[in-house]
Formats: C-alpha cells, sequence, structure tokens
C-alpha cells in the first residue's frame, strides 16, 4: 500500500502545535516565579510557599511542553506531515528542515535541563536552560515564525493555512 503525503497537517496536529506554541510563550514570558524561587533559595536556602508554588507552575508547564512534545512527534510519524511548497527554494527548504529539529531538540532540551535545575539542584543545567537554551529558543522562534511569514506574503503559499485552518 502507498503512503500518501497530506495536503495539511490534521486537526490533532494543528491543536498540539497551537497548545505546545501557547505553553512554550508562557514559560519564556513569564519566568519571574521561577527566578524568585531561585533567588530566595540561593540566598537563605528555602523559599515562601508562594514562591513554590510560582516555581511549580513555570515547571508543570515545561513538564506539559515535554509531554505535547511526544505526542506531536507520534502524530507526526503517524499521520505524516505535507511536502514543502514547490515554490520555496531548495535552499529554504532545508533551512525549515533544520530549524524544525532544532526546535524538537531545544523543546525536548529546555524541559529537561529545567528538570535538572529544579528537582535535581543542578546549577550547571539551570545556567544552560535559562542562559543558552532560552536564547537558542527565541532565535528559534523568530526563525520559524519570519519563515511562516516569508510562505504568506512573499512566496504566498498555504503554510500558514496549513497549520491554521488545514
Amino acid at each position: 500500500m502507498e503512503s500518501v503525503t497530506p495536503v495539511s497537517f490534521s486537526l490533532p496536529q494543528r491543536v498540539v502545535h497551537w497548545a505546545t506554541a501557547l505553553l512554550v510563550f508562557f514559560n519564556l514570558l513569564f519566568t519571574e516565579g521561577m527566578e524568585e524561587w531561585n533567588r530566595a533559595v540561593r540566598r537563605t536556602g528555602s523559599a515562601t510557599a508562594e514562591q513554590v508554588a510560582s516555581a511549580n507552575i513555570h515547571a508543570y508547564v515545561g513538564i506539559a511542553i515535554l509531554i505535547l512534545l511526544a505526542l506531536r512527534l507520534i502524530l507526526r510519524f503517524t499521520s505524516g506531515a505535507p511536502a514543502a511548497p514547490p515554490e520555496e527554494p531548495a535552499l529554504f527548504r532545508l533551512g525549515a528542515k533544520l530549524a524544525h529539529v532544532a526546535l524538537y531538540v531545544l523543546l525536548i532540551a529546555m524541559p529537561l535541563t529545567g528538570i535538572g535545575a529544579y528537582y535535581l539542584g543542578s546549577s550547571q543545567a539551570g545556567e544552560v536552560h535559562a542562559e543558552v537554551l532560552k536564547t537558542l529558543l527565541w532565535i528559534v522562534i523568530a526563525a520559524h515564525v519570519l519563515g511562516a511569514l516569508m510562505h504568506q506574503f512573499y512566496w504566498k503559499t498555504n503554510v500558514l493555512r496549513r497549520m491554521t485552518v488545514g
């Protein structure tokens, strides 16, 4: 039996994509709870219940991102993904593949280093998480969004439609 390449992403793929995006932006934009907890623990060796609760929200969202990413990979392998539009130059197709691989790697590495820092007390994991990986994630997200906008407004393809309404 021959496999057919889908023309758009399935509804579950789109829901998981946008749920992941929302949670990633939540954790990238609202880090104060974890930062407060970290400062308190470094300064006094303990944190208030409110600081722990705020840090837990950040940690639980990170774990949810990891779970959604696993679901997303399962859906990608079972449902497939649409082919790149023919209007996209080969160099940009390669860039898109590399950006997607980088997103997957970062969305696995971020929660794992966060777990290492928060639950296992590794300051090195915390530094990699908050400094290096966070910066790289912002860069890759910007490239991802820029690529989607190039498709929409320069090449006038249906790439945005495939991930929004199908």
